[in-house]
């Protein structure tokens, strides 16, 4: 079955904080957040299978996400690379972010299939989202509007991105240099999101 159908039916080793360094936290928080990470990557094994991941009601976007690298004033940045094909579960609404239950699931364009790379939380900044939430010792970004045109701008949010595959920018970055659109239908240059001051 083509990725074009599959996509319309809706990690990495990890490379844990090497480089970031003992200077910058503590040994303990280090070895906390790869159990955290590891534990990331054994709950989101299943998700490897994309039918899976339908199935427990991750839909497809569609369009595989990239950026170019533009810097604009008052907008994210996103350094030059692919995000890939996000699968979002509306159902997934915990008010406290779930280390191991992400509401988004990416996926790479390989051929004729998808190929799991990264999790993503999606958090509303409504009126009781005092400061920006964090999992695994990192803030989220944001708050932002939403990623039009897969996402309503008027969807403004928190989001944090965990790359499941090796990413030169960090397991953190919003976007992989090593992911590619490339040949793929639906391929979508994405123009970075404007932030939002609360």
């Amino acid at each position: 079955m083509s990725i074009a159908r599959i996509a319309r039916c809706g990690v990495v080793a990890l490379i844990g904080l090497a480089g970031v360094g003992s200077a910058m936290c503590p040994a303990g928080a280090e070895e906390a957040n790869k159990a955290e990470l590891d534990a990331l990557r054994q709950a989101l094994a299943k998700y490897e299978d994309v039918y899976a991941a339908v199935r427990d009601l991750y839909l497809s976007t569609v369009g595989c996400v990239h950026y170019n690298g533009e810097k604009i004033d008052g907008h994210m940045y996103y350094p030059k690379g692919g995000m890939g094909v996000h699968f979002v579960n509306l159902t997934v609404r915990d008010p406290v972010p779930d280390p191991t239950r992400p509401n988004v699931l990416i996926y790479e364009p390989d051929g004729q299939k998808l190929r799991l790379v990264a999790a993503e939380w999606l958090v509303p900044a409504t009126s009781d989202v005092k400061e920006p939430p964090k999992l695994f010792g990192q803030t989220f970004q944001g708050p932002m509007e939403g990623h039009y045109p897969l996402i309503p701008k008027e969807f403004i949010h928190y989001d944090l991105h965990v790359w499941l595959k090796d990413n030169p920018l960090g397991v953190f970055s919003p976007t992989n240099p090593d992911v590619t659109c490339e040949g793929f239908d639906f391929a979508l240059l994405e123009q970075p999101t404007k932030m939002v001051h609360q």
